[in-house]
């Protein structure tokens, strides 16, 4: 609903008043850049690395519950007790992991802002250069956020950020 309303909201001040616009595709501009790709690739590598120690002591986990159910019947209530918290603290531990690495403000989000911020900034940066060169009113980006149905293609204006970046 909300983005119909923003829709409806610049088309009409698009209509109303001779503003200047463009349409940009941020998506396909930050896949020319060569630094954005190594930074993914490094990401993909490191959320890969953190995925397998995450499964590594899942299974450990699941070996031990295992385990505890198969002995349970024979085991005396001291040692229930003392394998239910191991299984309980090692439970903890995993969901702790999962939450450190890929959580909010986790160690992948930390890591993404360390590699991707600063590219998103100059591409950031381009396209304000190129709104106040260009005397643009808004600049709409078609990758996300806000649908757009059709945008005339000479509106597109990735190719001219990309080149101010001096990215061929």
């Amino acid at each position: 609903m909300q983005k119909i309303i923003v829709i409806c909201f610049v088309l009409f001040s698009l209509s109303a008043s001779a503003q200047r616009y463009a349409v940009i595709d941020s998506k396909f501009i930050l896949e020319k850049i060569p630094d954005y790709k190594d930074a993914q690739g490094k990401l993909d590598q490191l959320s890969t690395l953190w995925q397998q120690e995450i499964d590594q002591k899942q299974t450990a986990l699941n070996k031990l519950n295992k385990d505890y159910e198969a002995e349970q019947i024979m085991l005396p209530d001291n040692l229930k007790k003392k394998r239910e918290d191991e299984i309980f603290n090692k439970d903890k531990e995993l969901r702790d992991l999962q939450k450190k690495r890929f959580g909010f403000e986790g160690d992948l989000f930390k890591k993404r802002q360390e590699f991707i911020k600063p590219i998103q900034d100059k591409v950031y940066n381009a396209i304000q250069k190129l709104a106040i060169e260009r005397q643009y009113d808004f600049i709409l980006d078609k990758s996300e956020g806000i649908t757009i149905i059709f945008a005339d293609p000479k509106l597109d204006k990735s190719e001219e950020v990309l080149r101010n970046m001096g990215i061929k």
